[in-house]
């Protein structure tokens, strides 16, 4: 329907043009960036979450935009969006990172999805950020991970945040590739663990190699730095058909309903507030 159109129909049913204006603009701005050249499962979750976030900000009037152009991550562009999503990389050149530093410090939204907070020396993605991973992820670096991607059973160790409200106390995830970091999480004072793996999980992994599989342990996957308006969800690394060489998708995060409600409530979260 047209702006003029919805014109019309507000005066023959006597809302303002000032209601109309307030129902059509959005209650808040999202903007992902992502790389989607390095993993064809990475590859995978940001064509999904392109399809799926739009849908979301319909239902839920937000706006959501993307953008593979990581020079956007500067004050001026930053400025317009309440939340920005890293969907599947972080930012490399230093500007890029003071102006992100500079957004969350002053009170900006964010959700990082799985490989977003992946560093390991002498590798592609080094950890030479130590604001980012040390102190903002608080995680360190990547230290080992799960083969091949498969469900967990996740639990929500804080009812009450805004986050996990309405998710039950343990549910399934979507197949997933799970990661193990450097620092543990727990020992930050600043760091709330949300959900973590239960041990109904184990052993969770098929290899084949036998540290690819996980027989026991602690593993946070949704967290939160309290001195910030940020999530970071271990989520986002789909089941692809590597063995046979198809590259087949096989699995999808977006299919779940649980996991989609965890990142709704966190967009309206991180979305009303300044």
């Amino acid at each position: 329907m047209t702006i003029l159109k919805k014109t019309l129909l507000c005066l023959i049913i006597g809302l303002s043009f000032s209601d109309l204006l307030a129902q059509n603009t959005p209650k808040f701005k999202v903007i992902a960036f992502y790389t989607a050249k390095n993993d064809q499962a990475h590859i995978s979750f940001v064509h999904e979450a392109n399809r799926w976030f739009p849908e979301m900000a319909k239902k839920y009037h937000f706006s959501y935009d993307s953008t593979n152009d990581w020079s956007n991550l500067n004050e001026a562009f930053l400025s317009k969006f309440q939340i920005v999503l890293f969907l599947d990389t972080r930012p490399e050149d230093p500007a890029q990172r003071k102006a992100f530093q500079q957004y969350i410090e002053r009170g900006g939204g964010w959700i990082g999805f799985h490989f977003a907070a992946f560093a390991l020396n002498n590798s592609k993605f080094n950890q030479d950020w130590d604001w980012y991973h040390n102190h903002f992820l608080g995680s360190g670096q990547y230290k080992s991970n799960t083969w091949r991607p498969t469900s967990a059973f996740l639990k929500v160790e804080d009812k009450k945040h805004p986050v996990t409200k309405k998710l039950p106390e343990i549910f399934q995830s979507s197949p997933n590739e799970w990661y193990r970091w450097e620092k543990d999480l727990r020992q930050n004072k600043d760091i709330e663990v949300l959900l973590s793996i239960d041990p109904l999980s184990f052993p969770l992994g098929t290899g084949p190699k036998q540290h690819e599989i996980w027989h026991s342990g602690d593993y946070p996957v949704v967290w939160t730095n309290k001195k910030y308006r940020m999530l970071y969800v271990n989520m986002g690394h789909n089941d692809i058909d590597y063995d046979n060489k198809t590259n087949k998708e096989l699995s999808f995060q977006f299919a779940n309903e649980t996991q989609n409600k965890l990142i709704i409530n966190t967009l309206l979260w991180l979305g009303k507030q300044k």
